[in-house]
C-alpha cells in the first residue's frame, strides 16, 4: 500500500492494518522457518508498510497532543 492511501486512513484504520500485518509478518516467518515461503520478499515489502504505518499513528498523536 502506498503512503498516500495510507495518509487517507483514519487511526483506526491504520492500527487494524497494522494488527492484520503483524499477524501476517509472524506467518511469514513460520513459512520462512519451515521452508514454505514462497515469496522471501514478502517480508521485506511488510516490515516497510508496518514502519510506515507506526510512522503514521506516531505522527498523528505527536500532532493531537500539541493541538
Amino acid at each position: 500500500m502506498k503512503i498516500k492511501e495510507l495518509r487517507e486512513m483514519t487511526v483506526e484504520e491504520l492500527t487494524a492494518r497494522r494488527r492484520e500485518l503483524k499477524q501476517e509478518s509472524k506467518n511469514l516467518f513460520i513459512q520462512k522457518s519451515t521452508d514454505q515461503l514462497e515469496n522471501p520478499a514478502r517480508i521485506r515489502l511488510v516490515r516497510r508498510e508496518l514502519a510506515r504505518i507506526e510512522t503514521l499513528i506516531n505522527e498523528r498523536r505527536k500532532a493531537s497532543a500539541t493541538a
